[in-house]
């Protein structure tokens, strides 16, 4: 065995290519055998050409530390994550079923409210929410589709089980890493795709774009799709370029867009006005119509929400979907399956407190120590506490504001989240990493063979972001044995 992989010891977490064992997972085998094969010299090379293929590519995130936005080179681990595409049809399967009924909750919300009259979710709940939107009352997109695209966040328990740890449906991003991931890794390790039959991600540019175009107002052969971003200081703005590079989309920003008196959205172009179909927002919906929400946005296009409204144009993701993207309303999702679709759920919620509900709150406080303690609306790992990893002072604060605004905190165990081989200062050691398949959602449903993998590179960590340190890797969804 070569120097890397040395004492590689998976303690008690599950681990996605190693069983307890010391040995490759069945699916894992060639993988794992060809990296242990490497000498530290050669896996030093591969390294390097993963650091250069992602220099030659510009894959870059943005930080916003300080004040200051910060361009940094994209984390990459080469040490591919492999799951067989028997265990990934069922994951599939639940997202897709998860994802329908999220849609028939907003539509819901939005107009008859039946779920709200029928006390499944507290009316309170929703429509106290900052994220419940008021403007879009008696709007019901083409197909009923509101959250076209959403990125679900998954993690494994220590026995290898799935969970769906949040859903993100406002402006799920992390989509191009995904694809750039595996462009990455055909750059390092070429050799393993001659042994594996992965199923591809390259095409999700074309699924999003056929996706988008089913929502056009027009029957055109081929709508005017455009994707409106704040600008190049957006920590997403690499994605927003590479996608609608991807779709042959025009990239604009809300000064390149007009509403006209008839209630049409316009593109501002050298041989003058063009009409647009379709709109893919990657900017936050508090900003994208200052009629409509903060008068002071300069982000947005005045006009734009009655023009949605007016059924003009297409928005992805409409506004106001973002009612279902709280981790207050997450609790309840199991309950709108069986309430919309009549179905069991296929995929679990991780067990989840509500710091509203007194006895939860109660016992959320008595055991903040061992808890993962999150807002309800923050994100990219922001306001979150870890029990275990934090001091007696940091519970004490988090104590204070869950008394102080109980509707905005939930409280979740510690998960023993699955770890899988990271290549970290010259060793292959186990690193803990979670999941974010995309789903797809306007006529019909189509999930991402895999998602974006995300590595805590820090030894112990649970916290995955790339904002916080997190790094990634490509993720395998293989066909047949290894």
């Amino acid at each position: 065995m070569s120097k890397p992989w040395r004492r590689y010891n998976t303690g008690r977490f599950f681990d996605e290519l190693m069983t307890e064992r010391d040995s490759p997972r069945v699916v894992a085998r060639r993988a794992v055998n060809f990296f242990k094969s490497l000498s530290v010299d050669e896996m030093q090379a591969r390294r390097a050409a993963a650091e250069l293929a992602i220099k030659e590519m510009g894959i870059s995130f943005t930080v916003y530390t300080e004040g200051e936005n910060i361009d940094r080179a994209w984390p990459f681990d080469m040490i591919p994550r492999v799951i067989s595409a028997r265990e990934w049809s069922g994951v599939s399967q639940g997202l897709a079923q998860r994802t329908r009924a999220l849609n028939c909750f907003i539509d819901d919300v939005y107009n008859r409210q039946r779920i709200l009259a029928d006390g499944v979710v507290p009316a309170d709940v929703v429509l106290g929410s900052d994220n419940y939107k008021a403007q879009c009352e008696g709007v019901s997109p083409r197909f009923g589709a509101w959250a076209h695209i959403c990125g679900s966040d998954l993690v494994r328990d220590h026995r290898g089980r799935f969970f769906v740890l949040e859903d993100n449906l406002r402006v799920p991003s992390g989509v191009s890493y995904m694809v750039e991931n595996r462009e990455i890794t055909k750059r390092a390790v070429p050799e393993l795709f001659r042994n594996y039959s992965i199923l591809p991600v390259d095409d999700y540019p074309l699924k999003l774009y056929e996706m988008l175009a089913a929502l056009s107002p027009r029957a055109a052969k081929r709508p005017n799709i455009v994707v409106l971003t704040p600008g190049i200081y957006n920590s997403a703005y690499f994605e927003h370029a590479f996608l609608a590079q991807g779709m042959g989309a025009e990239l604009v920003e809300g000064t390149d867009l007009t509403v006209g008196d008839d209630d049409c959205v316009y593109m501002r172009t050298v041989d003058g006005p063009v009409r647009v179909d379709v709109i893919y927002r990657r900017i936050d919906e508090d900003f994208m119509d200052p009629e409509a929400f903060r008068a002071d946005s300069v982000l947005g296009v005045p006009g734009l929400m009655r023009a949605w409204r007016s059924g003009k144009v297409a928005i992805a993701n409409a506004p106001g979907s973002g009612v279902a993207d709280d981790k207050v309303i997450y609790a309840f999702v199991p309950e709108m399956i069986r309430y919309y679709l009549n179905e069991k759920p296929l995929l679990e919620n991780v067990p989840t407190y509500l710091c509203m509900r007194d006895r939860d709150r109660d016992y959320v406080l008595k055991n903040i120590a061992k808890l993962v303690v999150k807002p309800a609306n923050e994100s990219g790992g922001y306001g979150i506490m870890v029990g275990p990893h934090s001091s007696p002072a940091q519970h004490r604060k988090f104590a204070k504001l869950i008394e102080k605004d109980p509707r905005n905190y939930i409280a979740q165990p510690t998960l023993s989240l699955s770890t899988a081989p990271t290549y970290v200062d010259g060793k292959v050691q186990p690193r803990h990493l979670d999941l974010r398949p995309f789903i797809l959602q306007s006529k019909d449903s189509w999930v991402t063979p895999g998602g974006l993998t995300r590595v805590a590179l820090k030894k112990g960590s649970l916290v995955v972001n790339s904002s916080q340190g997190g790094g990634s890797k490509d993720t395998w969804i293989v066909e047949g044995k290894a």
